[in-house]
C-alpha cells in the first residue's frame, strides 16, 4: 500500500456561505468531468491523492488557500456534485466529516451492490487507513473526517484529516490504492512535520508486541506500512504573500490574460469573447485540470483565480466564477457530442501559459499592486466574502482647506 502524502494546516474556523458552496459544487463537477474526458477516471483518484494538487484545487475553488477548512468543504462539494452522476462518471465519494465518516462502510457496501465490487475488502481498506493514521502512528492528531473515493474499477483514494488541540493545527492524510501490497509492519522511510513532542510510532518494527495489542482492538492486523512521498506544511498567516507563490508562473498567467490579447494566439480563437479577468481564472483552472504534479508546489498561486471567501487575497469574483463554470460546462457538453474544439482550447491555455513563463521575468514589487487592483475592481466582478458584498472603492475628496 502506498500512502501518497500528508499536509499540515492551521486550524481555521468559519463556514462556507451558500453562494460559494453552490459554485464550488458546479466548478468541482466541471473539473472532474474535464479530467475524466482527457485522462480517464483513475487520474481523478491519482490527483486527489496528491496533497499539493488537492490544496491547489481548493484554492481555485475560492476557499482560503492555506486553511484546514479546504478538506471538508472541497470534499463536501465534490460529494454533492459528483455522486448524482456516479454511474456515468465511474466515481463514488463516501464518508465525510464527523458522523458522516461513520457512514462510510454502509455507503461503500451500497455502491458495491450496484457495481459488483468486493464490498468487504473495500470496507476493510477504509477502516485500516483510519486505524493506521489514528492509532498506529500517534502523532497527536485525532481523526475527525474520512472520505473514501472509489472508482468503478475498484481503485480508491482516501482523504482524512485529524486535529491537534495542542498545536492548533490539522493534519491531512492522503492514501492511494495504486500498487497495493499491504498495510503495516515496517516503519516509514520518514514522517515530516513540526515536532510537537514525543510520538508513539506503532508502525516501527521494534513495536511489534505493542502493535499486536493495539491492533487487536480493531480485530485487524495490518502487515506493512506505506511509504510517504510528499508532505505539505502551510503557514500560519492568512493573507497571501509574495513568498507563498511562484512569481514567475503567476506573472506569466497575468501577462497572458491582461497584456497579451487572446487574438494573438491562434490556439485561443475559440475562447474569444472572454474578458481578460475570466481568461486569468480559466488559465489557472486549466492548469489544475491539465498541469503536471511539479506545478502544484505553490497552492497559493491558484487563489488568484477566484480569491478566497474571507477576502484573501481578494473577495471571490462571483461573475468571473460563473463565467469560468459556464466555459467548462460547455466544453464538457460539446465533447460529449464529439466536438472537442473548446475542450482542446482550454487544454492549450495551460500549455501557452507554461511556454510564456520561460522568458518571463517577474517584478516582485508588482505583487501587492496586483492584489490592490483586484480589490479595487472587486465590486465590478461581483466580489463577495463571508462578510458581505464588496463595496466600490471610496473616492478621496480633494480638500481645499
Amino acid at each position: 500500500m502506498k500512502r501518497s502524502g500528508n499536509a499540515d494546516l492551521p486550524l481555521h474556523y468559519g463556514y462556507v456561505p451558500t453562494w460559494l458552496a453552490e459554485r464550488m459544487a458546479k466548478l468541482g463537477l466541471a473539473i472532474v468531468e474535464n479530467i475524466i474526458a482527457d485522462y480517464g477516471t483513475e487520474d481523478v483518484l491519482r490527483r486527489l491523492s496528491d496533497p499539493f494538487w488537492f490544496q491547489s484545487l481548493g484554492a481555485v475553488m475560492g476557499m482560503d488557500w492555506h486553511s484546514s477548512g479546504i478538506t471538508t468543504s472541497v470534499m463536501g462539494a465534490l460529494k454533492r456534485a459528483v455522486n448524482p452522476h456516479s454511474k456515468e462518471l465511474g466515481i463514488y465519494i463516501c464518508g465525510g466529516k464527523g458522523k458522516q465518516s461513520t457512514q462510510t462502510p454502509a455507503e461503500l457496501l451500497k455502491v458495491c451492490e450496484t457495481t459488483g465490487l468486493n464490498g468487504e475488502h473495500l470496507v476493510r481498506c477504509s477502516k485500516l487507513s483510519a486505524k493506521v493514521d489514528n492509532t498506529a502512528v500517534q502523532d497527536g492528531f485525532q481523526l475527525y473526517t474520512h472520505n473514501f473515493i472509489l472508482s468503478n474499477t475498484g481503485q480508491w483514494t482516501v482523504i482524512q484529516q485529524g486535529m491537534s488541540a495542542n498545536s492548533k493545527t490539522a493534519r491531512r492524510y492522503h492514501w492511494h490504492s495504486e500498487a497495493l501490497n499491504s498495510f503495516v509492519n515496517d516503519p516509514h522511510t520518514s514522517i515530516y512535520g513540526q515536532n510537537s513532542g514525543y510520538i508513539l510510532n506503532m508502525a516501527d518494527k521494534q513495536a511489534e508486541g505493542s502493535r499486536n495489542g493495539v491492533m487487536a482492538i480493531a480485530a485487524e492486523k495490518p502487515e506493512q506500512m506505506l511509504r510517504e512521498i510528499s508532505h505539505l506544511v502551510m503557514p500560519d498567516h492568512h493573507d497571501v504573500r509574495a513568498r507563498d507563490v511562484d512569481m514567475k508562473r503567476l506573472g506569466a498567467v497575468l501577462w497572458l490574460a491582461h497584456e497579451k490579447q487572446p487574438k494573438d494566439f491562434e490556439d485561443l480563437l475559440l475562447l474569444q469573447g472572454l474578458g481578460p479577468r475570466t481568461l486569468q481564472s480559466l488559465a489557472l483552472v486549466s492548469e489544475v485540470i491539465h498541469g503536471t504534479p511539479s506545478r502544484f508546489k505553490d497552492p497559493a498561486r491558484f487563489s488568484f483565480a477566484h480569491g478566497g471567501k474571507d477576502g484573501h487575497p481578494f473577495p471571490v469574483p462571483t461573475k468571473v466564477y460563473d463565467e469560468t463554470i459556464g466555459v467548462l460546462q460547455k466544453a464538457v457538453y460539446r465533447s460529449k457530442l464529439g466536438n472537442n474544439d473548446k475542450n482542446e482550447a482550454i487544454k492549450k491555455l495551460s500549455q501557452i501559459a507554461e511556454r510564456a513563463e520561460r522568458d518571463f521575468t517577474p517584478v516582485e514589487t508588482n505583487f501587492e499592486k496586483v492584489i490592490e487592483k483586484e480589490r479595487a475592481d472587486s465590486c465590478k466582478y461581483g466580489g463577495r466574502t463571508v462578510f458581505g458584498k464588496a463595496q466600490p472603492p471610496v473616492q478621496q475628496q480633494l480638500k481645499l482647506f
